[in-house]
């Protein structure tokens, strides 16, 4: 089901000309990690955001707002497509927790620093390793060290 979700955003942001850039699990899979996903995350520039919420308003389980959770202080949509739970963030002003300084750092997301990788059947523009693994050590959850080992052992 997770290629269908990934159709679907993909379809509706290019439809509409929107540049996204797809991160977390889904772009360290594209990278080497081999877990299961749990979601698809990616983000779009903000000023794209609202016209995003809207073309997928049908499929919304988590309204679009400003949430501070899981180490993230973010802006950030949750459509739910055919069972996948795809979660769409505002670029502008992300922060993530980094636990080593035990502060909020600000998450520059640079549409210009992207690989396209081929994923879940799609060209799918990714979060560039190092960036992805910038973040994930500072987030540092389990599931990020998971995945920045795989990233390492898979480079």
């Amino acid at each position: 089901m997770h290629e269908v979700a990934a159709k679907w955003i993909l379809e509706l942001l290019r439809d509409r000309g929107i540049p996204c850039l797809f991160c977390g699990g889904l772009a360290a899979k594209g990278y080497g990690s081999e877990r299961d996903l749990n979601d698809i995350d990616l983000f779009v520039p903000g000023t794209y955001f609202p016209e995003v919420v809207q073309a997928g308003q049908e499929f919304i389980s988590k309204p679009a707002a400003h949430y501070r959770e899981e180490g993230w202080d973010l802006t950030y949509v949750q459509f739910k497509y055919e069972g996948v739970k795809v979660e769409v963030g505002n670029a502008d002003g992300v922060r993530i927790f980094d636990v080593a300084s035990q502060v909020w750092i600000t998450l520059n997301i640079d549409f210009s620093r992207y690989e396209t990788v081929g994923l879940l059947g799609q060209a799918l523009p990714l979060m560039l390793r190092e960036d992805l693994v910038r973040y994930k050590a500072a987030l540092s959850r389990p599931v990020d060290i998971a995945d920045i080992r795989a990233i390492r052992e898979g480079a």
